[in-house]
């Protein structure tokens, strides 16, 4: 009754990428679940409505929160909304879970909003902040230097051109606006052509990705998720381009023992007892049905993991394949 109460207070809410091979994936669904990326709550909601009997929203972003006011109060108190972060989801939880759902990077809902600062197609302020707090896009490209820079742009946006677009951003500082860094990125690069990405769309998700410490997040969220789950829990990871999947399949392989014996040079290791199963050999991808709703689904993968009986442990950073720039911190 409280999921069609949701439901009727808003009759089109918002359907997440891979949400129905999610489910099938990591189904039945039953006990305590973790939504670590709540954003428009589509995950959280598909885990009440498939069977989970609490979810626990999280986000650093307050705004999220305000705009499911209309609709969370329909699950009761089925539902626990907190403001935090999915690196920290273990002492959140406050106790074992059954599942962990991490939807990563931005959020179409943020992109919407030309005043977050995350789209270089809507004038807004150089901000993107996945929160309120901290260093903004403009503290970056505006104090950093050059060589600072274009470390970002390569590791996080792998871009070629990051010498030359970083050289032309501090030729052209102070820069206060998207549409302002987005113009002088394109004059880096040659002239779009039909069918090809948005020639800024690299840099401003490397930007994006520094700003927010996003893979810094992403280790220490895929560590909290194996300290938090069960035995027999299930941790699914959306990803939304190939860094960020490189890593999460970098960690289910270490911690389900899949990695590979190595060098042979290299020092041996103490024998560890697998703390995942994988559920997903290979990533799960949207099929045609979904890409024709959901254009945003193209890149998106997902891939599941079952928690075993084995102690929580430790995936060593270095061994995650990290995008590693030479980052400082920028007030």
């Amino acid at each position: 009754m409280a999921a069609a109460a949701a439901r009727t207070a808003d009759p089109a809410p918002h359907v997440p990428v891979l949400l129905g091979p999610l489910l099938r994936a990591v189904g039945p669904v039953s006990g305590l679940w973790i939504d670590g990326t709540f954003g428009a709550g589509g995950y959280a909601r598909g885990l009440l409505d498939a069977g989970a009997d609490r979810v626990i929203g999280i986000d650093r972003d307050p705004a999220v929160f305000r705009l499911a006011e209309g609709w969370a109060g329909g699950y009761g108190d089925r539902l626990t909304l907190v403001r935090g972060t999915f690196s920290d989801l273990d002492r959140i939880a406050g106790e074992p879970v059954d599942g962990v759902v991490l939807d990563l990077g931005v959020s179409s809902m943020q992109l919407d909003q030309a005043e977050r600062g995350f789209s270089f197609q809507k004038d807004g302020p150089l901000d993107m902040r996945m929160g309120d707090e901290g260093p903004t896009a403009a503290d970056l490209v505006n104090e950093a230097a050059e060589a600072e820079i274009a470390d970002i742009l390569f590791h996080y946006g792998e871009e070629r051109a990051a010498r030359r677009i970083a050289r032309a951003i501090v030729a052209a500082r102070p820069l206060a606006r998207t549409l302002q860094l987005a113009a002088v990125i394109e004059r880096c690069l040659p002239r779009q052509k039909p069918g090809q990405s948005h020639p800024a769309t690299r840099s401003f998700q490397a930007i994006r990705i520094a700003v927010n410490d996003e893979f810094g997040q992403l280790a220490e969220g895929l560590a909290a998720a194996e300290r938090a789950l069960k035995p027999g829990g299930r941790l699914a990871v959306v990803t939304f381009h190939s860094l960020e999947d490189r890593v999460v399949k970098r960690f289910f392989q270490l911690r389900s023992g899949a990695e590979g014996q190595g060098s042979r040079h290299a020092p041996e290791r103490a024998a560890e007892a697998p703390a995942f199963r994988m559920l997903t050999r290979r990533a799960v991808a949207a099929d045609a049905g979904e890409l024709a709703a959901n254009p945003r689904a193209r890149s998106a993968k997902l891939r599941v993991g079952i928690r075993t009986e084995a102690p929580a442990g430790e995936a060593p950073r270095a061994s995650l394949g990290l995008p590693r720039p030479a980052l400082k911190e920028h007030r």
